[in-house]
C-alpha cells in the first residue's frame, strides 16, 4: 500500500503498524475542576446505575456532578431533605455545584435511576429559580405523565439553603449489598457509571512522599493526580459523607497518613531513601499496623516523609535525598523534629487530615508532637506485631499516632492495640521530673496551670518531684553500675546501630550491589555515622546493651511506676520538653552518635506508655520574621506498662472537662493562617 499526503508538513499515521502486540492502554483516572475546586475522578466507578434519558445535564467529558441522598425513601419531605443537605454543607468535598442537575435517592434493591424519557417536562415545570435560602415544597408527580404506564416515583425539586440553584430529585433503587452512600458523585452519562471523586489538596508543607488511591482488591496505588505548584503532590480525600462509624468500623472515613516505613499493599516503601525506593518492588500486603487501621475503616490518603531509615535528622543539612517537611507553627521555619516528620507537619498543617501513623524508637512521635503541639503517643512496647515495618531496633520500636482530636486518637488506639484495658478510675499520685517550679516564663506558667488543673481533676493526694538518680542509688540492683548514665550511656546507640546494620543496611547493600555492578547506594550522613559506630563494636555489645535495657526496665517497673488493680498505674509521671526554638536555617555540627540518657529515654527502656498533650503557647521573637510569634507548650505523661487505655480515657476526659483544648491547624495551636502557604489551587 502506498500512502500519499496532500501536504508534506502534516503527516499523521493512524495505527498502521501490523503484527505488533496489542496496545496496553489503561486509564489512571482524571483530574478536573468543578467551580474553582479540583477533583480527581478514579478510573473505576463505585457502581453503575441504569439511567434513561438523562436530558441536558452539564458535563465535562461526559461526567456530570450529582448528589446522592440516601435513606429518605418514597416519603421524602422538605424537612428530611433540609436536614440531609445541612449535613452536606459541613463536608469539604461536596459543594453546591453537585446539585446542578439531578440528585438521586437510593432505596430498594435494584440499581435503577430512571429519570424519565421526557425530562424537558420537569425542566419546564421547575425552570424558575427560588429565592436564596428557601426550600420549595417537594412536589410529587405522576411518572405516567412522563413515560407512560408504570409505578409512581417521588419526583420533585428543591433549592439548597443559601443557594439559588434548583435541582431535580428522583428515586433510585440499588442492587448492591448496601445502599449507595450519601454524598457527591460524578455520573458518566454514556453508561451510568457512578464515581466517588476525591477532592485534591496541595501538600504545600512537603509532608507526603506519595498520595494514595484505593483499588477494588484492597490494595493501593500512587495517585496520578497533580496540581499546579512546585514540589507539591496533590493529595486526594474522599467525602466524609460516604462513611458511618460503627462499633466494628470505629475509624470509618478517618483520613489517615502513613509514615513511609510501613508497607502498604500495591505501593513502594521508601524509608526516606531514593535508592531503596528504586530497588524494591511494591509491597504485596499491608504491614500489620496498617492492616489493623484499614480493618477499622481508616481511609489511607498518602504515605508520609520520614527521616532516612527513621534515624533522627535535622532539617538544615541532614536531609539529602528528600527535603524535610515544614513545621507550620510560629514563623514556619522551625524544625519539625524527626523521624515522623511528615506525620507531625501534616497533622499540624492540614484540617482535611484526621490522623497520622508514626513510629517511636527514641522519640520520633513525641518530638514532632511536642514542637507542633499535637496529641502523640509512644505506646507500651510489644502491643503490636511490626511485620512489614522497617526496623531500627526491635527491642525499642513502637507504632503510634499524631493527632489533633483525642476522640479519634482513642479510637485509633482501640483499633491498633489489642486487648487494652480502658480504666476510668485514675491515679491520685503524680510524680514530676524536671518540672517547672515557678511561672517565670510563659511556657513554665502553661505547664504549671495544667498541673494544677490536673491535680484538682484527679483529686490528687500527692505530687512529688522524682529524682531518678537518687532513686537508683537507693534501690539499684546488686552488681549494677553506680549511676544510670554508667548503665545506659551507650545502650540506645548500641541497640539502634547494631540492629539496623544487621537488619536493614547489610541486606540492602548486598541487594543493591547485585543489580548495580557492585556499587553502594547513597545514604544520608546521619545513618552512615551511626552505622559506622555499630561496626566499631564487637558483636557481644548488642547482648550487653539488651541486658542493660532489661536491668533498667525491671528496676523502673518494680520501683517507680507500678501496676495497680483499680487505676492500672499507681501514679502518673509528668515532664516537659520546653518550647525552645530550633531554626531550620541554622547550620549545625556534623551528625553524631546518639549517646546519653535523658527523661525522654525512660519510656524507651522501660517499655511504658508516654504521651504528649498540648497545654498552651509561649511567645518568642523570630529571627525569620522579626516579629513575636507563638510556639506550642506540651507536657508528657507516663504511666505503668500496659496502661495505655487509661491514658487515652484520661486525656479524653480532660478534654471534655475543658482542661485540655483540641489543637487547631495553622500558625498557632489556636489556628491562624500559615505564613508561607503557597498560593496554589487546592489549598
Amino acid at each position: 500500500m502506498q500512502l500519499s499526503f496532500a501536504s508534506p508538513v502534516s503527516r499523521l499515521f493512524l495505527g498502521l503498524i501490523p503484527y505488533v502486540a496489542a496496545l496496553s492502554l489503561k486509564s489512571t483516572g482524571r483530574t478536573l475542576m468543578l467551580g474553582d475546586i479540583p477533583y480527581y475522578v478514579p478510573a473505576t466507578p463505585y457502581t453503575t446505575i441504569s439511567v434513561h434519558a438523562l436530558g441536558r445535564l452539564q458535563s465535562i467529558n461526559g461526567l456530570s456532578p450529582v448528589t446522592v441522598l440516601g435513606a429518605v425513601g418514597n416519603n421524602a419531605t422538605v424537612g428530611s431533605l433540609s436536614s440531609i443537605l445541612a449535613e452536606f454543607t459541613t463536608d469539604d468535598v461536596w459543594n453546591a455545584d453537585f446539585l446542578q442537575g439531578r440528585s438521586c435517592f437510593p432505596s430498594g434493591k435494584r440499581d435503577t435511576c430512571t429519570l424519565g424519557s421526557k425530562p424537558s417536562v420537569l425542566e419546564q415545570e421547575y425552570q424558575g429559580r427560588w429565592p436564596v435560602g428557601r426550600i420549595t415544597s417537594l412536589h410529587k408527580m405522576d411518572r405516567d405523565n412522563l413515560i407512560g404506564n408504570g409505578p409512581r416515583y417521588p419526583l420533585g425539586s428543591t433549592s439548597l439553603p443559601g443557594s439559588n440553584r434548583t435541582s431535580l430529585f428522583i428515586s433510585v433503587a440499588s442492587n448492591a449489598s448496601s445502599p449507595i452512600p450519601n454524598g457527591p458523585y460524578f455520573l458518566l452519562s454514556a453508561n451510568g457509571a457512578l464515581y466517588q471523586p476525591l477532592r485534591l489538596y496541595s501538600d504545600f508543607a512537603g509532608a507526603f512522599t506519595q498520595p494514595l488511591v484505593s483499588s477494588s482488591d484492597g490494595s493501593y496505588a500512587a495517585s496520578s493526580a497533580a496540581l499546579p505548584g512546585i514540589q507539591s503532590p496533590a493529595i486526594g480525600v474522599p467525602s466524609r459523607l460516604y462513611y458511618t462509624r460503627t462499633a466494628s468500623k470505629p475509624l470509618a472515613g478517618v483520613r489517615t497518613g502513613i509514615k513511609d516505613i510501613y508497607d502498604v499493599a500495591g505501593v513502594k516503601t521508601s524509608d526516606g531513601n531514593r535508592a531503596w525506593y528504586g530497588l524494591y518492588p511494591p509491597a504485596t500486603v499491608n504491614s500489620v499496623p496498617v492492616q489493623r487501621l484499614v480493618d477499622a475503616g481508616a481511609v489511607l490518603v498518602g504515605k508520609m516523609k520520614t527521616s532516612q531509615f527513621a534515624n533522627g535528622e535535622r532539617a538544615t543539612a541532614d536531609w539529602v535525598d528528600y527535603h524535610s517537611p515544614f513545621n507550620p507553627r510560629g514563623d514556619g521555619y522551625q524544625d519539625p523534629s524527626s523521624s515522623s516528620s511528615g506525620a507531625g507537619a501534616a497533622a499540624a498543617t492540614y484540617p482535611w487530615l484526621d490522623l497520622t501513623l508514626g513510629s517511636d524508637t527514641g522519640g520520633s512521635i513525641r518530638g514532632p508532637s511536642q514542637v507542633q503541639g499535637l496529641f502523640g503517643n509512644r505506646p507500651s512496647h510489644g502491643l503490636v506485631e511490626l511485620t512489614g515495618v522497617m526496623p531500627l531496633a526491635p527491642e525499642l520500636d513502637t507504632p503510634g499516632f499524631l493527632c489533633r482530636d483525642p476522640t479519634i486518637w482513642k479510637a485509633a488506639g482501640v483499633a491498633l492495640y489489642a486487648d487494652l484495658l480502658f480504666y476510668s478510675t485514675y491515679p491520685q499520685t503524680i510524680q514530676t521530673i524536671n518540672f517547672p517550679e515557678n511561672a517565670s516564663t510563659e511556657a513554665s506558667n502553661a505547664a504549671l496551670v495544667f498541673l494544677s488543673k490536673l491535680q484538682t481533676f484527679l483529686d490528687a493526694k500527692t505530687t512529688t518531684a522524682l529524682n531518678l538518680t537518687t532513686s537508683w542509688t537507693a534501690s539499684k540492683p546488686a552488681g549494677a553500675p553506680a549511676t544510670l548514665i554508667g548503665l545506659l550511656n551507650t545502650t540506645y546507640a548500641t541497640l539502634v546501630t547494631k540492629q539496623q546494620t544487621r537488619l536493614v543496611r547489610d541486606p540492602f547493600f548486598a541487594a543493591y550491589a547485585a543489580v548495580h555492578d557492585g556499587r553502594r547506594p547513597f545514604v544520608d550522613p546521619v545513618p552512615l555515622v551511626r552505622w559506622a559506630y555499630g561496626d566499631s563494636l564487637p558483636d557481644s555489645a548488642l547482648e550487653e546493651a539488651q541486658n542493660n535495657k532489661t536491668t533498667f526496665m525491671n528496676w523502673f517497673n518494680c520501683n517507680i511506676l507500678l501496676n495497680e488493680s483499680m487505676t492500672c498505674s499507681d501514679s502518673l509521671i509528668l515532664y516537659t520538653a520546653g518550647s525552645d526554638t530550633t531554626y531550620r536555617n541554622e547550620y549545625l555540627k556534623p551528625p553524631s552518635v546518639p549517646f546519653g540518657f535523658s527523661t525522654s529515654r525512660i519510656s524507651v527502656f522501660a517499655e511504658v506508655p508516654d504521651v504528649v498533650v498540648p497545654v498552651g503557647q509561649a511567645s518568642y521573637l523570630s529571627t525569620i520574621t522579626n516579629h513575636t510569634e507563638m510556639l506550642p507548650v506540651t507536657v508528657n505523661m507516663m504511666a505503668a506498662k500496659g496502661c495505655d487505655g487509661m491514658l487515652f480515657n484520661l486525656i479524653e476526659d480532660l478534654t471534655a472537662a475543658g482542661i485540655l483544648d483540641t489543637p487547631q491547624t495553622g500558625q498557632t495551636i489556636t489556628g491562624g493562617e500559615i505564613l508561607l502557604k503557597r498560593g496554589m489551587i487546592g489549598l
